[in-house]
């Protein structure tokens, strides 16, 4: 039996024109379908999803009714609304999966707090869209200057609020996960990357920010002993050239070979980049007793299996 932090994609949770809480559901059954295989095998498994869209429609809600006698809630406690909501969505299908396959495991969901840096770059050069578009710059810069945040143009799509992406440091809630994994649960958390926090050594505060999930992800892995970092997105693995006559998928392949790609830009940064990223920090910190792997959520099985996606070693 081994450790296995499983990271999944925004795919696994809602599909374009599907934000209703019933789509969201569906999806969440669908997602289950392909892990409930995992779980049989015996695997200790730790589930860290994304929260992109949830945390976006909450953050469109909250600022379409936002008032002086009912205002917007800031977006660390956004972050931990999506973390319970799709925690719910995704234990009851799971549970539900195993009941009709005759398994009984308790699924329990940690919202979690993960510290970053008070002093991390990001802050300085906050550069991640969230909420509404304004309808002009002049609207854009009159609600920063009311509201004390930063708004850019987002890809030529308008004016949009952004916020910083600090690198994760510390899962708060890892010692409860380990626990929970001891005694039998399958676990669900750091949920959209966790909400978060600054740790001063007095008290932890919540900051308005975003973290990358697979960053999180990695970082819990490696605070659990996971033997495994199982990241499920929309392909099946990785690609260098990609869209050329020369695009190859990689089915295995190193630490060392992967750095050299990145320094051929090979990566977007927007996609795939940050998952290869969070894999290298993975299986670099153990030269040699881990691995991660990148695959689609319908070859989660195989994968898991060494029978697919693309092995980093």
């Amino acid at each position: 039996m081994s450790r296995v932090v499983i990271a999944l994609g925004g795919n696994a949770l809602q599909r374009q024109g599907g934000a209703s809480a019933a789509a969201q559901q569906a999806e969440a059954a669908a997602t289950a379908r392909q892990l409930v295989p995992l779980i049989k095998q015996g695997h200790q498994i730790v589930i860290v999803h994304g929260n992109g869209p949830q945390v976006g429609d909450i953050l469109l809600h909250e600022e379409a009714f936002s008032s002086d006698e009912v205002p917007t809630m800031p977006l660390d406690s956004c972050d931990a609304m999506s973390q319970g909501m799709i925690g719910y969505w995704l234990q009851q299908a799971i549970d539900n999966e195993m009941r009709a396959d005759g398994i009984r495991l308790q699924v329990v969901t940690v919202v979690t707090q993960v510290v970053v840096n008070a002093d991390d770059p990001a802050f300085s050069d906050p550069s991640k869209p969230v909420g509404p578009f304004y309808r002009d710059e002049a609207e854009a810069r009159a609600a920063a200057e009311k509201r004390h945040f930063a708004v850019k143009p987002d890809a030529n799509r308008g004016w949009r609020r952004v916020v910083p992406s600090p690198k994760p440091q510390t899962i708060v809630e890892k010692d409860t996960i380990e626990q929970l994994l001891n005694n039998g649960c399958l676990v669900i958390a750091v949920g959209g990357g966790g909400v978060p926090v600054i740790d001063d050594g007095q008290k932890l505060t919540g900051v308005e920010a975003v973290i990358d999930k697979d960053a999180s992800a990695a970082a819990l892995a490696d605070s659990i002993n996971a033997e495994q970092l199982l990241i499920l997105t929309s392909v099946d693995g990785v690609r260098i050239h990609f869209g050329s006559p020369n695009e190859t998928e990689l089915r295995e392949t190193s630490v060392e070979e992967l750095r050299g790609y990145i320094d051929q830009n090979q990566f977007a940064p927007g996609s795939m980049l940050p998952k290869v990223l969070a894999s290298i920090g993975f299986v670099d910190k153990a030269r040699g007793s881990r691995q991660a792997v990148i695959a689609s959520l319908d070859g989660a099985e195989a994968a898991i299996n060494g029978q697919g996606g693309t092995v980093i070693r």
